[in-house]
């Protein structure tokens, strides 16, 4: 019996060690890793400051909802100078550079839909329609073709002169 026991250790010890050298020539030869598509189709991208995480997990939103992602990213630059950037719980999140005073917009990738958020939606005009379980927050959501940008901008210009969300 100790004899088998030992083999079975070695076995073990073998497959276990042979691991991280499969890793770690994966990582030599330079393949990145795909992105996981979370429920809904929202990819999974860890948590980092600036613009390259979210230009991950734009580039790792599937079908239409990446242009969306792209076209949001852009309307938001153009509409905050030197907006701060951040991706947080698998999402992009948008905040004034000057001021640390929080976030004021995200945004989620749903299953047929790319949802919005403002922190303080409350208080654009007109507020967005999508209300919260938070008083303060609403929603929108973005249907393939059902951006209106100029809107969109415009929120986005109130948002980001309101105080933001600290996370």
């Amino acid at each position: 019996m100790a004899g088998k026991a030992s083999k079975t250790s070695a076995r073990i010890a073998r497959k276990a060690a042979a691991k991280p050298v499969a890793a770690k020539a994966k990582s030599k030869l330079g393949k990145a890793a795909k992105p996981v598509l979370l429920a809904g189709g929202n990819p999974q991208i860890a948590k980092g400051y600036g613009d390259a995480p979210v230009a991950a997990y734009i580039t790792a939103m599937p079908g239409w909802k990446r242009e969306v992602g792209r076209r949001l990213d852009a309307l938001i630059v153009a509409t905050v100078p030197g907006v701060r950037k951040a991706v947080k719980w698998n999402s992009p999140f948008y905040g004034v550079a000057d001021q640390d005073q929080g976030w004021f917009l995200a945004f989620h990738c749903f299953t047929k839909y790319v949802k919005v958020t403002f922190f303080r939606g409350a208080s654009l005009r007109p507020a967005p329609l999508g209300a919260s379980k938070h008083r303060q927050v609403r929603y929108l959501d973005i249907y393939e073709g059902g951006l209106d940008e100029a809107q969109f901008v415009a929120w986005v210009k109130q948002a980001s002169q309101l105080p933001g969300e600290r996370m």
